[in-house]
């Protein structure tokens, strides 16, 4: 086992900058998720650990030990990738001792972490079938089990869940979970699906236009962003976001939205906010689970007001309500008892112990 650690890291593709001297430390038996949308230098990140990419500047390391002009091969890495890269022609067994037949290990010692893998997956009864014969989420725990034979220091995974179908995508989650905690290696995983990223992770890296944004465990990166960018991207529904005018009171804060819509800062947060009083380009960020149906007692800080529904959608244990508040589309969630429909007007309650002040810069205040 080994931790990863990248120094100032940068890759450059003639004069674009796709990874942007990035630092970032990942401990022995970590389980760290890359996420960000296209593009954003998280795959670029994870093959260059891999080594199929050159380091334009900066370090990386495993186990302590500088990797830079290290070859794949001597990197002690195993890396599963999207497409299974499985020979046909082979058994799953064939499949995967292939690596462990190449260096010569003794027949008993490839047998015997075979059936180890085999076990953890449970995959033996289909050792001796051919991936033709095999679904894909089998196909993709052959794709696990040939890195885990391995016994590798690192494991890396490059978006191995993107060509299953949604509940099987939500099965093998559980599966690499469940992997991870009996095989308990350092492990780099990247996707561009923050749920893939709030379910594996201990911790979770946000990259954007190949900087990292913020890093942290799933439920620091949701409850406390530092960016509008992390804000957004994770969650789901996302965020919702809307321009505000922060106006002082007497003695507390009003947040103006529209001349209808005018909503009481919480007092536990008013010696936080009052220094932005009047400051231009403020947004207010608000989760759509903060937006839901008005009670008969609402706590102190939950916030009323009226609106009307453009859409809903049941979703059985609730139901999503989409409304406009001057050209922004705003999404909340109610009871499915609560009496939403298209159309029609409705009382809401903003949940503002929970709102985000983002400034003009897109920093969380």
């Amino acid at each position: 086992m080994a931790g990863v650690t990248l120094r100032n890291v940068v890759k450059r593709y003639g004069d674009v900058e796709a990874v942007r001297g990035i630092n970032l430390d990942i401990a022995d038996e970590e389980f760290v998720v890359l996420v960000g949308p296209s593009g954003c230098g998280k795959s670029t990140t994870l093959r260059m650990i891999a080594g199929l990419e050159d380091i334009s500047d900066g370090d990386i390391a495993i186990d302590g030990d500088v990797v830079n002009d290290v070859p794949p091969k001597d990197r002690d890495i195993a890396m599963v990738f999207q497409n299974y890269a499985l020979y046909p022609h082979m058994t799953v067994a064939e499949n995967m001792s292939f690596g462990l037949r190449l260096k010569r290990y003794p027949k008993a010692e490839i047998k015997s972490r075979v059936d180890e893998a085999a076990r953890i997956l449970d995959i033996r009864e289909l050792l001796d079938r051919k991936p033709k014969a095999l679904s894909g989420g089998q196909r993709q725990r052959v794709a696990m089990g040939r890195a885990i034979v391995r016994n590798p220091k690192v494991f890396l995974f490059d978006e191995p869940l993107s060509n299953l179908d949604a509940k099987l995508r939500v099965q093998m989650r559980t599966e690499i979970k469940k992997v991870h905690l009996k095989v308990r290696t350092t492990t780099v995983y990247v996707t561009h699906d923050q749920v893939e990223a709030m379910t594996l992770a201990d911790r979770v890296v946000v990259m954007n236009h190949g900087l990292i944004e913020q890093i942290g465990p799933p439920n620091e990166l949701y409850h406390h962003p530092r960016t509008r960018f992390v804000a957004g991207f994770i969650g789901s529904p996302a965020m919702n976001f809307i321009p505000v005018q922060l106006l002082a009171t007497d003695g507390g804060l009003d947040l103006f939205i529209t001349g209808s819509i005018v909503l009481p800062v919480p007092p536990a947060r008013v010696e936080r906010y009052k220094g932005f009083a009047g400051q231009a380009g403020l947004v207010l960020g608000l989760r759509p689970e903060h937006i839901t149906e008005t009670s008969a007692a609402m706590d102190p800080g939950v916030a009323p007001f009226a609106m009307t529904l453009d859409v809903i959608e049941p979703m059985g244990n609730e139901t999503l309500v989409y409304f406009t508040i001057g050209g922004d589309t705003m999404c909340g969630r109610v009871s499915p008892n609560a009496g939403a429909a298209d159309g029609q007007p409705m009382r809401l309650a903003a949940n503002l112990n929970h709102m985000h002040l983002i400034d003009a810069a897109g920093m969380v205040l």
